[in-house]
Order: C-alpha cells, then structure tokens, then sequence
C-alpha cells in the first residue's frame, strides 16, 4: 500500500526529491508511437519549458529533469526559507500567475482599501497560498494537469492521463542528490534514445552544458565554473568533472 504523501515529504529532514510522472494509457506523453506512426514530440518542449516555468513561480528549485516517452523525472528542492521570507504582496503576484485570484486579492495588490472582513480573508488566502508556493504536491498538480489537458484534447478524448499519483524519493545526503541527477540527466542514454549528454534533448544536463558553451564562447571565460543557467537550481563545483563523475558511475548504465 502506497504511503501516505505527507510521510513521503519531510522538509525538516531534506529539502530534495526525487519525482517521476508517468503516463496510465498506452498513448505517448513525448516520442514517436510506432504503432500509429504518430508523433508527440511538440509536447516534450511544452513541458520543459511549463516545468522551467513553474519553478520561476514556486518556492521549488529544479535541480535535474528528462522529459522521456512516456514519463518523466525531476529533482526538486524546496526552498521554504525563501516562501517564509516573502512579503504578502510577492505571494498574491505570484499565484496570480498560477490561477485568477480573487476579488479581493486583486484588490490588495492595488492597494484599495479592504474592510475589516476583507483584510482577514486575505490573511487567510496568503496564509495558504504561501503553505501552496513550496508544496511540491502543487506543483506536480499544476504541471502535470496542464499537460493532460492538452493531451486529451490532442487525442480527442477524456479521462486520466497520469497515474494517479507521482512517485517521490527523499534524497537525504549530498550523495543521494547527486546520483539521483546523474540517474535523471543520463536516462536518456541509458534507455539507448542518445548518445551523449551533449546530444540527450529535454534534459537539465544538456540545458547547462549548452549554456556554459555559450557563454563561455562570448565571454572567452571557459574556465568560469559558475556560469549556469538562471533556470536551474545553481550547484558549486566544476560542471564538466561532474559529468565526467556521472559518466563514469557505472550504476547509472545498468
């Protein structure tokens, strides 16, 4: 019986995850159909670029993706300090960008005058909103219903499209971090669909090997280590010995 989610996200005891989505029907979420001979390969940017979106929005970093056939893999961190932190104001902008809001949170932000029962109630809506912003449960929710939404009206039907629930992994040390991000950004090579790091599309490892390329070809400055995407969660130390560390960790291949 699967565990209860609140068991399985402990931020007192780490703030990284590992999550996987994968799809419940046979139909395709990225990739070629070989059956049908139809081709999903438009969603797989979609949902690079919503999940690259989403983290620009949530309290939630994202530290490595692939986005595979049919499923996909994320290593989250939840930055609850930061989501503490925020004045009410930055909480209302930013789960305006996810939903409508209400009357009255469009109106705190325009700084009108609120009644006494208004401003309680908008206590109450940042309260829980802000408690939404590092809630890694949401943000699964949030990207993963707008891709069925999609997908279903691509494919001319209803119902469920996800497995009913993401599966997620504590990472609870440094180690445990960085074999998770080796195993999501060399997935692709290991299912046999790339070659390289260099060439496996819609991964986070791709993503900072391109940029570090560059703008390390403009700036002349190949030995800059901290040049990385603003879209990712930064990490320190050398990029290329990590993927050299990764390449060589034959745990990752088997």
């Amino acid at each position: 019986m699967p565990k209860p989610r609140k068991l399985q996200i402990a931020l007192e005891a780490t703030p990284f995850y590992h999550c996987v989505s994968r799809c419940v029907r046979r139909a395709f979420l990225c990739g070629e159909d070989s059956v049908t001979g139809r081709s999903y390969e438009h969603r797989r940017h979609k949902i690079e670029h919503d999940l690259l979106k989403l983290a620009s929005i949530f309290y939630i970093d994202v530290a490595a993706f692939a986005v595979m056939s049919n499923h996909y893999h994320v290593v989250l961190h939840v930055d609850s300090a930061e989501a503490h932190n925020a004045d009410a104001k930055e909480i209302v902008r930013r789960w305006h960008q996810l939903f409508k809001g209400k009357d009255v949170s469009h109106r705190f932000l325009n700084d009108e005058s609120l009644e006494p029962h208004e401003l309680n109630q908008i206590d109450v809506l940042i309260d829980t909103w802000r408690s939404r912003l590092f809630d890694i449960s949401w943000f699964m929710k949030v990207l993963n219903e707008n891709t069925a939404r999609q997908a279903n009206k691509e494919d001319e039907c209803t119902g469920h499209f996800w497995e009913s629930r993401y599966k997620s992994q504590a990472l609870l040390d440094e180690k445990a971090v960085l074999s998770a991000m080796c195993y999501v950004d060399l997935n692709p090579i290991r299912v046999a669909i790339a070659t390289t790091p260099e060439n496996s599309d819609h991964t986070s490892i791709k993503l900072r090997i391109d940029y570090w390329k560059n703008k390390a070809k403009m700036q002349n400055a190949a030995s800059d280590d901290t040049l990385q995407p603003a879209s990712l969660m930064p990490f320190a130390g050398n990029l290329r010995q990590l993927r050299i560390l990764a390449q060589s960790d034959h745990r990752f291949w088997n």
